[in-house]
């Protein structure tokens, strides 16, 4: 049975086409530009299947999920015969508010809800809506799936999710924390149990760093607290989003810049984290080279001279991640393992190291000469006497959506 997972966004399009009998991708892709120009780039994984890269005219969502089933049922690029193979669509959906416990079949009323969460998520929502509506016009008949990253976080006590502002605004208005990239905390967290030696009472702390970035503290499971808030702006410095600051700083920065307060957020979205500090580029990559760091292993690399701001600009982002990491081992009253997972994650041994140095006061250790190995699978970087285990797990989020869609669609 072939599931189609889709994450749509405002003006892209990823995909993978799943064979759920094996678990395996048939294709890849990604539709981008998509209103302006567009392209797309599709990658079979069939022998003797060519590898599509071209430009192509997406003038809307609906073009670009046209275009998609084109090459994944074309003689030269396809995976598949016809359309009829595709036997659900599962559909990463960023916001499911107070109403999604869990993944949900995508009815009138799922759409009407997703519709009302657009306040939560101004910027994510109205493209998961393109996406699924595209699909619905292509398969007419086939069963849509919304996966919500919220989802994973809805076990949060409420301690946790309650902000101390007035009540009113939880009760009238849904403002609460809800946290993001629940996909990949609960994905792996999962795998990281697997390989602990208990399975009653696991405390586990996952960290999702990529260009948005964001920790939970998991606990036999479930997620008890996370970093992200009622929007993806909270928590640790990101790629170009501030994280937590003083929320008086929006009309500080507004006062300053004579600018509104929707156009202070865009300041705090889009131009602060790590870019904001370095100034030349929010790529965790570039700001590692600049730095002086070598990014294959992470030590540092002899023959560089170091750009001060783009170590400032790391040495704020491990500091915060550490931080909440110590406070997330209170939370769950110790720590079993710490998972470092996404782009930065899974590929950067010199942000894993470094993080790991700040815990070496509460006992955290790792091998550095394992840490430097590049992992394509889970890879155990604990050292000797390090009070918890530390792993690297590469994440799926996709496969997790996909699996989701086929529990959802044989209900």
């Amino acid at each position: 049975m072939n599931v189609l997972v889709i994450n749509a966004g405002s003006s892209s399009l990823k995909y993978q086409l799943f064979n759920m009998e094996t678990e395996t991708i048939l294709a890849k892709g990604l539709c981008e530009r998509i209103g302006i120009d567009g392209h797309l780039k599709h990658k079979p994984s069939l022998a003797g299947k060519k590898v599509f890269d071209e430009a192509v005219s997406l003038p809307t969502h609906a073009e670009a999920i046209s275009a998609v089933i084109d090459k994944l049922t074309s003689a030269d690029y396809g995976v598949i015969e016809c359309l009829s193979e595709i036997k659900a669509v599962g559909h990463r959906a960023v916001h499911g508010g107070r109403r999604f416990f869990g993944s949900a079949l995508i009815n009138d009323e799922v759409v009407a809800i997703l519709e009302d969460c657009i306040r939560l998520a101004p910027l994510h929502i109205p493209a998961n809506l393109m996406g699924i509506r595209a699909c619905q016009i292509a398969m007419p008949g086939v069963p849509q799936v919304a996966v919500f990253d919220t989802a994973f976080h809805h076990t949060i006590p409420e301690h946790a999710y309650i902000y101390p502002i007035p009540y009113k605004y939880y009760e009238e208005n849904d403002i609460r924390r809800y946290g993001f990239h629940g996909s990949s905390h609960r994905y792996v967290s999962a795998i990281a149990i697997q390989h602990l030696d208990k399975t009653n009472d696991t405390k586990v702390i996952t960290c999702h760093l990529g260009n948005g970035s964001s920790l939970a503290a998991v606990k036999n499971g479930k997620s008890i607290d996370t970093t992200m808030g009622v929007t993806p702006l909270e928590g640790v410095p990101m790629g170009t989003r501030c994280g937590s600051v003083d929320p008086s700083m929006v009309d500080i920065i507004a006062d300053i810049e004579n600018i509104s307060i929707k156009e202070t957020m865009d300041i705090l979205n889009k131009k602060s984290g790590v870019l904001g500090i370095y100034g030349e580029s929010s790529d965790f990559r570039d700001i590692e080279i600049a730095a002086g760091y070598d990014m294959n292993t992470g030590f540092d690399d002899k023959s560089a001279t170091p750009n001060k701001r783009a170590k400032l600009a790391l040495e704020v982002f491990n500091y915060q991640v550490a931080k909440f990491i110590g406070s997330y081992i209170v939370a769950l009253g110790g720590l079993d393992a710490l998972v470092f997972t996404a782009g930065i994650g899974e590929n950067s041994p010199y942000v894993r190291r470094a993080i790991c140095d700040l815990l070496k006061g509460i006992g955290i250790k790792i091998d550095e000469h394992t840490n430097a190995v590049r992992a394509g699978d889970f890879l155990d970087i604990t050292a000797e006497g390090s009070i918890a285990k530390v792993f690297v797990i590469p994440t799926d989020e996709e496969l997790v959506i996909a699996r989701d869609t086929m529990e959802i669609i044989h209900k």
